[in-house]
């Protein structure tokens, strides 16, 4: 990298969050731009160029930029992408809305289930058949199969998801079909199902094949735009994106395969907690990460942040599982358990107190904002409570408007039949309550004890809140790393390169030949390289795993097992019991074990990534800023509260609670009966006495 620092751009609800980093001495800047719903791309430029201006830099020493978004989760959710047709093997045209036959709620008359994102017009079927074996039972009718895509084009559609029967074992029909239609319409963007998700199960195969397809043509216009842009800026480093795998690739990866983005945001925010949990000595940290939109919860064990193979977008009921679309691919392991600071309060059809999931976003934002908004949020009650400075809402950047969050708790305050501090201190208590309960619960089913972690806070309004949900879920050590308020973008500039890859093979354990499984990975193995070469990473201090998705014969589902080095049966089978006995506490007897994909993850080290973590600091005589009346749920009161200055405290500084720390981007509330200390990478750890 000739250039030498590092810029993170994360585009959230609400902020658009930026840091420019030099890997060099850890000298880290960091702005808050109001994201603009309409073109994310020009408040995230304008942001740069007003973080340029506080750090001092010009355009031309930025090496590398990296970036996560929301975007293509929204275009997902609010259904914008690209007009999408599915082309899928004759009888199977339907697979999107038979889905798996399931309802997420038994009992519900109105139930909505999650809407097929390509319309039954613009699904339409091939004349071929692969055996699960991918022997070929009915050869393709590559003719018949162009004048059904031919049709689709005359309709405007401008992408092609392909799924064929068991391509997962055999790619032949599909890419034969691609040929095909590449060459007579060169215009139309293409996804194979063969090349986004070789797995089994023909419905989640489908789902993540088309939701790749819907958002393609949208990441490659808004990709080549912002390349543009950042280059008109006079900006020579590369652009890299952040995966929902918490690792970094190149655009070209990215413009293939946008689905591996869905997530990428809130996985950033997970890596900041591993990040900065390990710098402050702790193994096992539950990563909380609450903005704008959403608050969202990874299990951190070991130092590194738990990974699934999948999980659901567009959720119709944003916290029940079956109500969304099923996404296959790597991604952290998030659970979404709670509204964020925009979330918007109001009283529901029985008269209660609800928060969410409605967000005010960034236009027109909380009422405090002045912009325009006039309900009630969190963030709103946040402010009422004390917790929150007026004066200094980032860092003084931000002017905040009073009046208006007076006037929108007296609505909510009159709705409700109750005073107006109630109605504040019921918004904040009922989002806490209802992210401990859902975290309680997520963490249970995981096998694990919140009283055994330490809770990480980040996001502009984590730090707020997570002294309280701490107290909810009996947890009693609480951390704040520095720029908390842009964990996630500093996440993704501490963020490997990393490719995950995955195919089928669905044979018994016992009799298998697994010198054919080191080839398989040996084949897998370069083609990350391949993309990982391509990013600049150094591919020679590489870590690789091996793992393999497998489960008892006859069951319905199946674990991911980290493979042993040397793969023979016995150590293969060690390994398999060993993760069935962590989640399910026993093996049954007797019972056979087979395998049904391989699955291989490689990271590696990105020029400018690492390194240690300064921000501005300002040692003075007294860091203590004042004293406000804030509002502590422990003794039902308002209470007189020391309220300091993060960036003028020295290491090793002890201070008791009631505390209030504050930053330009967050602020860190710590509870009475609580002592906080400033660790040598500047977090702070709020432990309980």
């Amino acid at each position: 990298m000739s250039a030498p620092l590092s810029l993170g751009i994360d585009i959230g609800g609400t902020f658009t969050d930026l840091v420019i980093h030099d890997p060099r001495n850890g000298r880290a800047i960091i702005w808050k731009e109001s994201t603009t719903p309409d073109d994310p791309a020009r408040g995230a430029l304008e942001g740069t160029r007003r973080v340029l201006e506080k750090a001092g830099a010009r355009p031309d020493q930025i090496g590398r930029v990296v970036h996560a978004t929301t975007l293509f989760t929204n275009a997902l959710i609010e259904r914008k992408g690209a007009k999408t047709a599915l082309l899928t093997t004759a009888g199977f045209a339907d697979v999107l809305e038979i889905a798996r036959e399931r309802k997420y709620e038994l009992y519900d008359l109105f139930i909505e289930m999650p809407k097929p994102i390509v319309p039954r017009p613009w699904r339409r079927e091939a004349m071929e058949r692969l055996a699960p074996d991918g022997s070929v039972e009915k050869a393709l009718d590559v003719e018949a199969a162009l004048g059904e895509v031919a049709a689709l084009v005359e309709q405007g559609i401008e992408s092609l998801a392909i799924c064929f029967l068991h391509s997962y074992a055999n790619p032949a029909h599909e890419r034969a079909i691609a040929a095909a239609v590449a060459e007579r319409f060169q215009h139309l963007s293409i996804s194979l199902s063969s090349d986004i998700a070789p797995e089994i199960r023909e419905y989640s195969r489908a789902s993540t094949t088309v939701a790749n397809a819907y958002v393609r043509p949208l990441a490659e216009i808004y990709l080549d735009r912002l390349e543009q842009a950042l280059r008109g800026e006079g900006i020579p480093g590369g652009l890299f994106l952040m995966l929902s795998n918490g690792g970094l690739t190149h655009v070209a990866e990215a413009r293939r395969a946008p689905v591996q983005l869905l997530e990428s945001g809130p996985a950033a925010g997970a890596l900041a907690g591993a990040w900065f949990g390990r710098n402050a000595g702790l193994d096992r940290v539950l990563a909380f990460d609450m903005g704008g939109t959403t608050a969202k919860l990874a299990l951190v064990d070991d130092g590194e942040p738990l990974v699934a193979y999948g999980f659901e977008a567009a959720r119709e009921k944003r916290f029940l599982r079956g109500s969304g679309l099923p996404i296959q691919i790597a991604t952290v392991e998030l659970i979404e358990i709670g509204a964020g600071g925009g979330s918007i309060a109001h009283k529901s059809d029985l008269g209660t107190l609800n928060v969410g999931p409605e967000s005010s976003g960034a236009q027109p934002g909380p009422a405090c904002y002045g912009r325009g908004g006039t309900e009630a949020t969190v963030t709103d009650a946040d402010l009422s409570l004390g917790y929150l400075n007026a004066g200094f809402f980032l860092g003084g950047a931000m002017e905040i408007d009073n009046a208006a969050t007076t006037a929108a708790f007296g609505r909510l305050a009159a709705a409700l039949g109750v005073e107006e501090s109630r109605a504040a201190f019921g918004v904040h208590d009922v989002v806490n309550e209802n992210m401990a309960g859902a975290a309680r619960v997520a963490i249970a089913e995981r096998g694990r004890v919140p009283a055994e972690y330490a809770l990480l806070a980040t996001g502009g309004a984590g730090p707020v809140h997570a002294w309280h949900v701490a107290r909810k879920l009996g947890v009693t050590r609480v951390v704040c790393p520095p720029g908390a308020g842009a964990g996630s973008t500093i996440g993704m500039l501490m963020a490997p390169a990393r490719v995950d890859r995955v195919t089928s093979f669905n044979v018994a354990l016992a009799g298998a030949d697994l010198s054919t499984a080191d080839h398989t990975f040996a084949a897998l193995e370069k083609e990350a390289l391949d993309v990982l070469r391509l990013t600049g990473a150094d591919v020679d201090s590489r870590n690789s795993r091996r793992l393999a998705d497998m489960r008892y014969i006859g069951q319905g589902s199946e674990i991911t097992v980290v493979l042993p080095d040397r793969l023979d049966a016995s150590s293969v089978k060690t390994a398999f019991e060993a993760a069935y006995k962590a989640l399910f506490a026993r093996t049954p007897p007797g019972a056979a074990i087979q395998f049904v994909a391989l699955r291989l993850s490689v990271s590696a080290l990105m020029p400018g990534s690492g390194g240690a973590l300064e921000l501005p600091r300002h040692p003075s005589a007294s860091a203590r800023k004042g004293m406000r009346p804030v509002f502590f749920p422990d003794v039902g009161k308002s209470l007189s509260t020391q309220v300091w200055d993060r960036y003028a405290l020295e290491p090793g500084v002890r201070i008791d609670g009631p505390a209030v720390f504050e930053e330009n981007e967050s602020t860190f509330i710590v509870g009475p009966g609580a002592t906080a200390r400033l660790l040598p990478d500047g977090s702070i750890l709020a432990e309980v006495v």
